[in-house]
């Protein structure tokens, strides 16, 4: 009984003090909230010296929205660097909204010599009026006539002033353009054996493995589909290069330009035995080391061990 009206007189007293139990978690919420929003303002304070974060994403949120940043208010060297990522479709579309940007000319020449790596007008004077955005479009107009018709492709780049009529710079032309169609060059080099030539001395096999040699020769100039009396020249064309870059190599070896051509067309038909689905008894190499070493006995075992490896792991040397 006692126990019971001291208890009562207690709420009694809690009550009016203001410590009631709904009272005492209203303000404990209270001060909680105070606490939280005093954190993350001295938060606020200390990240950036002292800029406020909310304030910095909702501007950044907004300039968003309004869409992609205005190159012309970046300094010069970052917007060109934008821009250099483009290629020539996508930055006449920047021109429209930057022109001065969009227009000049090392970007357009940054082009041109990224697509066609070499042309006679590269070491030339300017003409009056020239502009490498023009001649992209010239360089552009006279790869697709190539690739219909070779010979007035060729005629329409002297025509321009583009390519001199030289087989010298005609083959550094087709030595560094990725844009050629390569069957059409191929009927043209076929023609044009002087261009051939050029073609072939501005390779560089200095120490390079033999058939990584040849791989790198055919990804310039494609072989033929059907043997024939071009995949011939071709492949004395190869050799008699081949020899001239590894001199050193060669008397090492004891080969000879008529060696190497051995070689070469071994290696293109173990190409086509080992890759050829329609071949169910694949060459061994016990098998090509024999039959290589009838062709070219001074050529060592080991060395035509090596060979065939290579066109096991590696794949066709015309591919």
């Amino acid at each position: 009984m006692g126990q019971g009206l001291w208890r009562v007189a207690r709420n009694q007293q809690l009550q009016q003090e203001g410590y009631s139990e709904q009272g005492y978690l209203t303000r404990e919420q209270n001060r909680r909230m105070a606490a939280s929003n005093i954190s993350n303002t001295s938060h606020r304070k200390q990240v950036q010296g002292g800029i406020d974060i909310y304030h910095l994403l909702k501007a950044r949120k907004s300039k968003e929205q309004e869409g992609f940043i205005n190159l012309e208010m970046l300094p010069p060297e970052l917007s060109f660097t934008i821009l250099s990522y483009l290629n020539a479709t996508d930055l006449c579309l920047a021109s429209c909204v930057w022109q001065d940007l969009a227009n000049d000319e090392l970007l357009w020449q940054g082009l041109c010599k990224s697509t066609w790596g070499h042309c006679s007008i590269y070491n030339k004077n300017p003409p009056l009026g020239f502009s490498f955005r023009k001649l992209y479009m010239q360089l552009d107009e006279g790869s697709l006539t190539f690739n219909a018709n070779p010979d007035e492709g060729v005629n329409y780049f002297m025509s321009k002033g583009i390519l001199d009529d030289s087989p010298k710079e005609i083959a550094k032309f087709i030595f560094c353009t990725r844009t050629l169609n390569w069957k059409k060059l191929r009927i043209y080099l076929d023609e044009r054996r002087d261009v051939l030539d050029d073609l072939v001395t501005l390779h560089n096999f200095r120490n390079q493995f033999l058939p990584n040699a040849l791989r790198e020769f055919f990804r310039h100039i494609h072989a033929p589909e059907e043997r024939g009396e071009y995949l011939e020249t071709l492949i004395t064309k190869f050799s008699h290069r081949f020899c001239a870059c590894n001199p050193d190599l060669m008397r090492e070896l004891g080969l000879s330009p008529d060696a190497v051509y051995v070689l070469c067309y071994s290696l293109i038909l173990l190409s086509i035995d080992l890759t050829s689905p329609h071949v169910k008894n694949k060459m061994s190499k016990r098998e090509f080391i024999r039959n290589t070493r009838r062709a070219a006995q001074n050529i060592s075992e080991d060395f035509v061990g090596h060979l065939y490896d290579n066109i096991y792991l590696i794949g066709h040397v015309a591919a």
